[in-house]
Formats: structure tokens, sequence, C-alpha cells
């Protein structure tokens, strides 16, 4: 029977009592319940930098792709086919890896998905654009499935109280690859060439997967709502008819749609309107990934707690901030701000987002959780449908930020209705 645990809502306990002993005195006791809280396991951190690692990929060849087109003898459009090949692989791949490695056991689903991810990204590195193009597909499956893997897991090693917390600690890895990662990786490919930025990334890859094969338990304790219950397709399957789970599969395509189009569009208008000299565009964009860090932080403390609250003040800060970048863009000294506020709103719900999936997909969170990674990775793919409606008309650069700021209003509706929904349910459980 579901209760209103199960639907998001923790109560404020605590873990439980120290055994043993007399124990420690009143202030110790406080003392270990406030560490017990603020700490998470070891794995949790193991996970954020595996998924920084491979995240990194995603960042870097933005930044190299005039000299892969150059190295490759392609157009730089053709080059940008690439980009797309990884994007369709997260989108398609990511649910299917999930249902193919339901029965294993998560370590070893991790260390297989990062496995493939190294591999596609080395075997793409020795030939031409047509195999590139080919193991970019592969990479992206593998990093989907490992994103969704690496999410269960993470809420595996930890008490319910703390699900989105440990999320946003995961997915904190790739706002660490935005700032860090990414542009690291660029600058070391201008000096060791394109394809030395991307050795760099299968290194920290394997990395990654000797520090998962140490300190991720073989077999850790199943998701919540699933103990002791072994995973299988058909509970997976059932679990992905539940109507209201793709209602926040959308309030995440919205939302991330509604960042992402000005983010993407944000070094143009740093240069075209805001006339910012480019060598400070980097600079700017990196903020936009402290903020994302920032929200990150306040998401994962706060989503447990306050999923609609986490929820539905990000998005109205989406639009807010989107607004508010149409006229901030023509002047340097306010865009800057304006940029961090934004990272901050759009990352401040993705906890929230892991932390509603997996309260309603509480038996069955694996397929679930990979599609939340595809959600995300659909927002981000539709964003040069969208502007490209506007600007080919004529319509100027900041009509991406009016696109931004409606998507995010058309979330509102859905957060609220959701968190009606988690009412009724929380009223019903007593």
């Amino acid at each position: 029977m579901r209760t209103a645990q199960d639907d998001g809502f923790t109560g404020a306990r605590g873990p439980g009592k120290v055994r043993g002993g007399r124990g420690p005195g009143r202030r110790g006791k406080a003392a270990v319940r406030s560490g017990r809280r603020d700490r998470l396991p070891a794995g949790v951190y193991l996970l954020a930098f595996s998924l920084f690692a491979m995240g990194t990929a995603e960042f870097l060849l933005a930044g190299v792709l005039p000299a892969v087109a150059a190295d490759l003898d392609v157009t730089l459009s053709s080059a940008g086919f690439l980009i797309t090949a990884f994007a369709l692989g997260v989108v398609l791949g990511g649910p299917p890896f999930a249902v193919l490695s339901l029965r294993w056991p998560r370590r070893t689903a991790l260390l297989a998905a990062q496995g493939v991810f190294g591999a596609g990204i080395a075997v793409g590195l020795l030939g031409g654009y047509e195999l590139l193009l080919l193991t970019r597909v592969v990479s992206g499956v593998a990093y989907a499935g490992f994103f969704a893997v690496a999410s269960v897991t993470a809420i595996g090693l930890v008490t319910p109280d703390r699900n989105a917390r440990a999320s946003g600690v995961v997915v904190s890895g790739l706002s660490v690859a935005m700032i860090a990662g990414g542009p690291a990786g660029t600058l070391l490919s201008h000096f060791i060439e394109w394809r030395g930025g991307f050795w760099v990334v299968v290194a920290l890859t394997l990395a990654g997967m000797a520090g998962c094969f140490a300190g991720i338990p073989a077999a850790p304790r199943p998701g919540p709502g699933a103990a002791g219950v072994r995973p299988g397709v058909a509970r997976e399957l059932a679990t992905m008819r539940n109507p209201h789970l793709w209602g926040i599969y959308a309030i995440t395509i919205l939302t991330t749609a509604a960042y992402m189009i000005t983010f993407n569009y944000l070094a143009a208008m740093l240069t075209g309107i805001t006339a910012l000299p480019e060598v400070w565009v980097p600079a700017v964009l990196a903020l936009f990934g402290v903020g994302a860090f920032a929200g990150l932080s306040i998401g994962g403390r706060v989503s447990d707690r306050l999923p609609h609250g986490a929820l539905l003040t990000g998005a109205v800060a989406i639009a807010v901030l989107s607004l508010a970048m149409t006229v901030a863009v023509r002047h340097a000294w306010a865009v800057i701000p304006v940029v961090f506020a934004l990272g901050i709103a759009a990352f401040v719900l993705n906890p929230a987002v892991y932390g509603r999936v997996f309260a309603i997909a509480a038996d069955a969170p694996t397929l679930a959780g990979a599609t939340t990674v595809s959600a995300f990775q659909l927002g981000i793919s539709g964003t040069p449908v969208l502007a490209a409606a506007v600007l080919n008309r004529g319509a100027d650069l900041t009509a991406v930020c009016l696109i931004g700021a409606a998507l995010a209003a058309c979330a509102v509706p859905l957060i609220l209705a959701d968190r009606a929904r988690a009412g009724r349910v929380r009223d019903r459980a007593g």
C-alpha cells in the first residue's frame, strides 16, 4: 500500500537510534543525528565524479567543433551532427539499456555503461568522420544508461528522506563538467590537438570505473518501495503507464527547454548585442555553470521536504529571468548577475524532478529514471527547432528569451496539478 511518504512526503524522522551501551549524551546525540543527516555515503560522490568525467565529453565537443571539422575535412554543419548523434543516443538508448540491465547488480550495470562509453570514445578517435558519428551514438546510449542507473543507485545508498539530495549531488557532476571539464578540455585541445581532450575523458572514465568498483556495493539495497522485490520488466513497464509520471516528464521537458534556449544563444547575444569582448564570453558562460552548481546544492537540500516549492520557484524564476534577459543583455553590468541567477533557477528544480519521479515510480525506478534522462535531453534537443522558427523570420535574437519565458510559464499549471494530486494522496494516507 502506498503511503504519504511514497508520494514524496517525508516526515522529520531521522535515522534510527544508536544502539549498544548508554550512547552519547544529549549534545553528542544531536551531533550524531546532525552528522548522519549532513553526510552522504562516499559512493554518491564517486557517482558524481563519474558523471563529471562522462559529461565532459558532451560539453567538450562544442568547444572544439571547428577544429574537428577542419581535421576530418567536413563542413561545420556536418561536424554539428556529431552533437546530434550523441543526443540521439541519449534520448533513444537510455530506456532500452535500463530494461536490458534491470536484473544486473547495479555496480555491474554502472561498470558496463562506463566501459562501453569509454570504448566508444576511444574507438571514435581512431577513425574518420563516419566512425566517429557511429561511436557518438553508442557513447550517448551508454551515457544515458549510466546516468539512469547512477541515480537509482544513489537513492539506494541513502535513507528515503535524502533521495532528492543524493540525486542532486550526482547531477552536480554535470554542472562541474559544464564549469570546468568542458572549458579545460577545450583549452587543452588547443595545445595538443582536439583528440587530446577526449583521451583525457577516456582516462577520467577509467578512473571513475575504478572508483565505482571500489566504492559501490556489489548489490546495494533496492530503492524505495522495492525492498526485497526482485526487479522485473513487467513491473517497470506497468509503472511507465502512470499518467502522473508523464506529467513530471512534461515538466522536465518544458523547464529544460526554457533555460537551454537562452543558454544556447547566450554567446551570440553577448557578442552581438552586449558587445562583450569575445575573451570574456567563456567566463560568463562558466558563471552560468557556477549558478547551476549552487542551484543543485540548494535544490538538493530543500526538495525532499518541499518538492513542489522547488519546482514552482525554479519555473517562475526561469520565466521572470528570461524576460529580464531581454533588457539586461543590452548592458554588460546587468547581464552578468542575470546569467548567474538563471543558472541557479535552472537547476534548483532538478533534484525535485528526480524526487517526484522516484516517489511516483517507487516500485520500479530504473526505467523511470532512464526516461527522465531522455526527457532532459529532449528539452535540450528541441531548442534549435523552436529558435529557428522565430529567428528565420527575422526576429531579434532576444526572441529566444521570450520563448524560454513562455515554456517555463507552461510548466507552472502542470506543477500545481501534481501538487494537488500529491496532496490528495497525502490526505488519504492519513
